[in-house]
């Protein structure tokens, strides 16, 4: 139990960024944490924590050691959430966010399902193409594509996305198939405005290419429509356009030139313990977004 505890004050530590923060969130008195924190260090024989009258930052130790920690807490609350929903049933109100365009086609119509299910459940999705604050705007639980960059909040990775180059049938047959990233100076590109260009990978080397073309829009859902109406290639994620491949509205080209899948996340803040209707819901997304042919199904 001892250890435990130590673990459990170790992270709220890390993640406040002072041992008073850490107090006061587990209602205990600092002396308390710093007595947890010099007996973990003495019992590891390492030390975790660069401790400053105004903050405590991570050792490289402190660091791996979070992480495992991490990992150790969440085994712990799957664990005992696994046992309790034997006999719990989910309630209360789920608040959710997520990009507009993925979550309109990826969330919603597994909210739905959710809330078909947990009838005790109530729910809001926001749609928003803005990084929330999920503490501030009381947040259950974000679903994030790419890279995440705040370390305050807890991240389950739910699958991976791909991007693809990708134009109709009709205008790679009217103006050829690019074989070559040179090759698409040559082609109408479909450009997002908002973006900075296009991420491929030549022998070995990540290469930002900045597509040239006479059409421009600060909305993907319109580029994604342009390449359908066959007026050049666009670059758009797997999960919009999917369908059209499997299909073959759309036809993928320039694939061997293609970078390394994002993650799709699930980040929620930290706590103690996660309620039964967020954890379930986290789980319904990883089984849906695990599933390789859940991104190959067709409308």
């Amino acid at each position: 139990m001892d250890r435990l505890k130590q673990i459990e004050t170790f992270v709220a530590v890390a993640m406040k960024g002072s041992l008073t923060a850490a107090a006061n969130a587990e209602g205990i008195a600092p002396a308390v944490v710093s007595r947890r924190m010099d007996a973990l260090e003495e019992r590891l024989g390492v030390k975790l924590l660069v401790r400053t009258t105004r903050k405590v930052t991570l050792t490289f130790e402190g660091s791996a050691y979070l992480e495992a920690c991490q990992r150790i807490l969440r085994d712990i609350g799957d664990a005992e959430a696994g046992v309790a929903q034997g006999s719990a049933r989910a309630s209360g109100h789920l608040k959710v966010t997520a990009p507009a365009g993925f979550g309109r086609k990826h969330v919603a119509p597994l909210l739905q399902e959710f809330m078909r299910d947990h009838p005790e459940v109530s729910a809001s999705l926001d749609l928003a193409d803005r990084t929330v604050d999920l503490v501030s705007e009381g947040i259950d639980c974000a679903v994030r594509l790419g890279g995440l960059v705040d370390s305050s909040l807890v991240a389950v990775r739910l699958g991976e996305m791909r991007r693809v180059v990708v134009g109709s049938p009709a205008y790679l047959q009217q103006r050829g198939v690019p074989r070559s990233l040179g090759d698409l100076a040559h082609h109408d590109c479909l450009a997002l405005a908002t973006q900075s260009g296009w991420d491929f990978v030549d022998g070995g080397q990540t290469l930002l290419f900045k597509p040239p073309g006479r059409f421009a829009c600060n909305d993907g859902a319109v580029l994604h429509e342009w390449a359908l109406a066959g007026m050049g290639l666009a670059w758009r994620s797997l999960w919009e356009v999917g369908d059209d491949l499997r299909w073959g509205r759309l036809v993928p080209v320039l694939d061997e030139y293609a970078t390394a899948p994002v993650g799709i996340h699930a980040v929620f803040p930290q706590r103690r313990h996660l309620p039964l209707r967020v954890r379930l819901f986290i789980d319904l997304l990883k089984d849906n977004y695990g599933r390789p042919d859940y991104w190959d199904k067709a409308e």
